[in-house]
């Protein structure tokens, strides 16, 4: 476990001057603590597992080694074809960077061409999803290309009609490697791995480490170099977290009461399901708030417009699932509200890490209600935090805090099946 403290400007950490040239001061006025030690260990072709908070510069962190290696290929190509720009007729992936969802594949995309724009058609990223036709995607590979941003399943999709080859792959980035590690990429992350060559850079970097990824990690890493940024909660210091008990029935009133009353101006809210992302929305707009649902069943085209009205402020509120919670990038998005509590402790890091990003302040507020009480208390346990549940007047929780049948068997936190429900009125009547 390794932690780098000391002030270190760009130019110290092996990078060439025109990458340099390309990280413009006021975006990039200094390294980041993960960027300081991630940079000039992935230079030198080593395995590395890294655990930083969101918001702390991964995506950079890893791209700048990977576009200074094209450089370095360039530099080192006959000096006469270098001179002329001449491009080779099949480029083969030399980075592939995976990534889960779409969202966060076309923004690490946009990274990537922003950094490596000065060196033109020499280098060639491209950028593969599901959700949309693959034929313009296979088009797109058509003489190769240098580095493959991909989601796991339209990689196999492109894999399966021979659209591409991963047979000189030089590394392979899993970005947010806690969610590709999860059962449910587990089958897809196999496959492309087999595709690969056995002797390639892996680097891996996520916000949480769980243990549940701690296996299949270790298989993949060949004596990596461990990066983790302590000192701070799961959550950056700069969000202030709020717990707020209600009614489930309140809950769209007490939503609509703190846009108005707190002056929200841009909110990302986060609902359970897809039904609830419309419904609520549906309703905020009645109310005179422009709101948008945003989840998977929308078009990649909707779902990018929803994102781009949200950034230029042509849209308050997002209601979003699960979807939004990794990768998305709302520059000084103020405030962050869990309209239903995260299924996952885990992701309730990923939710309210949407807000208060690179220094920025942010507001985290949660719904509490008498039947997800004991998992918000299960979420306070895992992160070690402990809120006050505050209430608000005329919002305030009635029912009564549903009791827990410790001898059930079932998962703690959750709320009881309907099942379970009449076994505990039939129980009471016949008691």
């Amino acid at each position: 476990m390794h932690l780098c403290l000391s002030p270190m400007p760009f130019q110290d950490l092996g990078l060439s001057p025109e990458l340099l040239f390309a990280l413009k001061p006021k975006t990039y006025p200094a390294p980041t603590p993960v960027q300081r030690e991630f940079i000039p260990v992935a230079l030198t072709g080593r395995d590395i597992w890294v655990t930083a908070p969101t918001g702390s510069g991964k995506t950079v962190a890893y791209a700048l080694p990977l576009i200074e290696r094209l450089t370095q290929s360039f530099s080192s190509a006959k000096p006469q074809t270098a001179a002329m720009g001449y491009v080779r007729n099949t480029k083969p992936v030399q980075s592939l960077v995976l990534v889960p969802t779409r969202e966060l594949a076309i923004q690490v995309s946009q990274t990537f061409m922003a950094l490596s724009a000065h060196l033109g058609k020499l280098c060639k990223i491209t950028v593969v999803f599901g959700g949309v036709s693959i034929n313009p995607q296979m088009m797109g590979l058509r003489g190769g290309t240098d580095i493959l941003i991909a989601t796991p399943g339209r990689l196999i999709d492109l894999l399966d009609h021979n659209a591409l080859q991963l047979s000189q792959i030089n590394t392979l980035v899993l970005d947010e490697a806690d969610k590709l590690m999860e059962f449910g990429f587990q089958e897809e992350l196999q496959r492309i791995l087999t595709a690969l060559p056995v002797q390639r850079q892996n680097l891996c970097l996520s916000a949480t480490r769980p243990e549940s990824m701690e296996g299949l990690a270790k298989s993949l890493l060949h004596n990596p170099y461990e990066i983790q940024i302590l000192g701070e909660t799961p959550q950056p210091a700069e969000i202030v977290q709020r717990a707020i008990y209600t009614d489930a029935a309140l809950r769209t009133q007490l939503l609509k009461h703190l846009i108005k009353a707190q002056h929200l101006k841009q909110i990302l809210v986060f609902v359970a399901t897809q039904h609830s992302s419309e419904i609520v929305a549906a309703k905020l707009r009645v109310s005179g708030i422009s709101a948008e649902p945003f989840h998977g069943q929308l078009s990649q085209g909707k779902r990018q417009q929803v994102l781009a009205d949200f950034k230029l402020h042509r849209v308050k509120v997002v209601l979003a699932t699960d979807l939004a919670s990794r990768g998305l990038d709302i520059e000084k998005l103020p405030a962050v509200i869990n309209y239903d509590l995260p299924r996952s402790a885990i992701d309730y890091t990923h939710r309210i890490g949407r807000t208060g990003r690179a220094g920025e302040p942010g507001l985290a507020i949660s719904f509490v209600c008498p039947e997800s009480l004991h998992h918000w208390e299960l979420i306070e346990k895992r992160h070690a935090v402990k809120l006050d549940r505050e209430t608000i007047e005329g919002f305030e929780a009635t029912g009564p805090v549903p009791e827990v049948d410790k001898g059930s068997g079932g998962v703690k936190g959750r709320r009881l099946s309907k099942k379970d429900k009449l076994r505990q009125l039939a129980a009471k009547n016949n008691g």
